[in-house]
């Protein structure tokens, strides 16, 4: 039985960090994106792989049956028991399609979703400095797309917290620490958990 953990987060939130710093702590615990894993069975070269490859070169979205189906294989062929996942589910419909899959799936078990919260400024000084690090494109330009990422995360946060708050799954972290404050108290529960 494989136990998955899901976190989510704004743009910022250092929710891929985390579960990266934690999963190489550990010898049990793999970490995957969604696009680590798109990427993974497109380069398979499989039948779904090919199918995944025909949306994402035409810049579409992965069909929510083939995107969820990529997810719970890619979470039973992971080589440890304990599997981290960041940035899933994106939308009401991705968390309920995925609930209903899970439910009739006996090999992987969703143990808690964390939720890394950090204010819209926090999140947004993250991001930006990141952008001005990084010497892109105009301030505004980023701040644009920014305001959409975070548009795309808050708009259907309420129904996914209501939802696993229903379920007694959600875990909700403070995440405007530092690195290693948010890391040891994601660490530890995910720890108390398994």
């Amino acid at each position: 039985m494989k136990k998955l953990f899901l976190i989510i987060g704004a743009p910022g939130s250092g929710k891929t960090t985390d579960a990266q710093l934690i999963a190489a702590k550990y010898d049990n615990i793999t970490h995957y994106s969604t696009g680590d894993m798109f990427r993974a069975e497109v380069s398979s070269g499989s039948k779904r792989g090919q199918l995944i490859d025909t949306f994402i070169s035409a810049g579409n979205i992965v069909p929510i049956d083939i995107a969820i189906e990529t997810i719970v294989g890619a979470i039973k062929k992971a080589p440890t028991d304990v599997v981290v996942i960041d940035g899933y589910p994106r939308s009401g419909e991705q968390m309920t399609e995925l609930d209903k899959y899970l439910e009739n799936e006996p090999e992987v078990e969703l143990v808690n979703v964390i939720e890394v919260e950090v204010s819209r400024e926090t999140a947004f000084q993250r991001v930006l400095g990141r952008a001005a690090d990084a010497q892109v494109v105009r301030a505004d330009d980023n701040e644009e797309v920014f305001l959409n990422r975070m548009k795309l995360y808050t708009d259907p946060l309420a129904e996914i917290q209501e939802f696993y708050t229903q379920k007694n799954i959600l875990k909700i972290i403070n995440g405007e620490g530092t690195i290693e404050e948010i890391v040891n108290e994601m660490d530890k529960f995910i720890q108390s958990r398994i």
